[in-house]
């Protein structure tokens, strides 16, 4: 059984700009700009085209990225929630 899966919208419809260590991204759809911290970033672009659960993410940023955190999952679980609710990422 697998988690609620997720997707993102294109990159082609955010535009990002580093900021020591955060992240400001234009959202194009919505019109609002967001101040990103790690992983939440790295989630996007993982998620970008292909949809996938906290379990199926997790193993996709621990391939590209270094992360840490105790519970990888539970991290990225937490964090797909919050950009559920700020509307960059959706159910699918």
């Amino acid at each position: 059984m697998t988690g609620l899966r997720y997707i993102a919208d294109s990159p082609e419809s955010i535009r990002t700009v580093e900021l020591d260590g955060l992240v400001a991204l234009f959202h194009r759809p919505s019109g609002m700009t967001h101040i990103l911290a790690p992983p939440a970033p790295q989630i996007l672009e993982v998620l970008a085209g292909n949809s996938g659960d906290a379990v199926d993410i997790a193993d996709r940023i621990s391939a590209r990225f270094q992360l840490e955190a105790d519970d990888v999952h539970a991290a990225i679980g937490a964090r797909l929630a919050e950009l559920e609710a700020a509307g960059l990422v959706l159910r699918g």
